[in-house]
């Protein structure tokens, strides 16, 4: 089994976490009374779908080759970091809905989440060759557009 993780498996864990914001965003919805949040977080798991498919595009638009590295094992120990971080490590969906007592407190979550895709995927971008990049540029930009709209969505809490 190969230590290094190629293009289609970096995508992948980017579905993988896609996927946990969906099921957030999904366990949210069911934890609310009827009503303006219940709706949001129906909108955002919807939103997380939509995300869900594109980034699947994405993937099956590569192909397997390996990316190049300065040393044996880069890629995989600093990737390893962004996937184990804490906003996914040792949680469920359903635990973090239950934190998200109100909608802008599942706002600011999501905002952390759509951050925390913004890191993972530009930091892999360090690894990657020109072409590649591009590819991740267009990760970036789906998770730029989530962040900016719940932050305005999170001022419009505070009004």
């Amino acid at each position: 089994m190969s230590t290094i993780f190629n293009m289609a498996e970096v995508v992948d864990i980017g579905i993988e976490k896609e996927k946990a914001r969906r099921d957030f965003y999904r366990a949210a919805a069911e934890a609310s009374p009827e009503g303006e949040a219940k709706e949001l977080f129906r909108k955002l798991a919807g939103w997380e779908e939509d995300h869900v498919r594109k980034f699947e595009e994405i993937r099956a638009e590569l192909d397997e080759k390996e990316p190049p590295e300065s040393y044996p094992g880069e890629e995989v120990k600093y990737i390893q970091a962004l996937v184990a971080d804490q906003l996914y490590r040792d949680t469920t969906a359903e635990k973090i809905a239950a934190e998200a007592t109100s909608a802008r407190a599942a706002i600011t979550r999501g905002i952390e989440f759509e951050k925390d895709a913004i890191l993972f995927f530009r930091s892999l971008g360090l690894f990657l060759s020109p072409d590649r990049r591009e590819i991740i540029e267009r990760l970036v930009g789906e998770e730029k557009d989530h962040l900016v709209y719940l932050l305005e969505l999170r001022k419009s809490y505070l009004e």
